[in-house]
């Protein structure tokens, strides 16, 4: 079967609602593991190509974007080492560095948490907040020209928002 036949298979409407509500959190992990956004890219694109691989085999599509988001660390993890030159086996992980299955819930529980309290702040603390995320590759004058700031205060009001998100996770559910 080539890669080809299952992409057939996912709808263009599917696809975009996959990449809208896993994207930015594959990003993320991509970019937590220290991967320039070159190598971020690269980790997220080879995670939707496994996924894209694998759709005959996905039994419960509900947890789709915990595979993704744990596919993605092992690109992302497979990339860092390729980088510093060490070996790897085809695309396996030692299992010291395979996720803990109660972490992987964990994580998508408090990912979750977090994109929910988010959407809470105001403008411009969410869009700018968002586009750090999905776009970690956006230049403060990208950004300021799509919020309609200076480029001067990207990096004092994005400070002052991530500070006031934090104290939002900080309360209680």
């Amino acid at each position: 079967m080539t890669v080809e036949e299952p992409l057939a298979r996912l709808d263009q409407a599917a696809w975009e609602d996959l990449v809208a509500r896993f994207g930015g959190r594959m990003w993320a992990v991509a970019r937590a593991l220290g991967l320039c956004p070159a190598d971020a890219a690269d980790a997220v694109q080879g995670a939707w190509l496994r996924m894209v691989e694998n759709l005959d085999g996905i039994r419960d599509p509900e947890r789709i974007g915990a595979w993704l988001v744990t596919t993605t660390r092992h690109e992302a993890l497979r990339l860092s080492r390729r980088r510093r030159g060490e070996v790897t086996a085809g695309h396996d992980l030692p299992e010291a560095v395979l996720p803990d299955p109660s972490a992987a819930v964990v994580d998508a529980d408090f990912g979750r948490h977090a994109w929910e309290r988010l959407d809470t702040l105001g403008e411009p603390c969410r869009s700018l907040l968002r586009l750090s995320v999905l776009r970690p590759e956006a230049t403060y004058a990208q950004i300021a020209i799509r919020l309609d700031l200076s480029p001067g205060s990207i990096g004092p009001t994005r400070a002052r928002c991530m500070s006031r998100l934090r104290g939002l996770l900080e309360e209680p559910a």
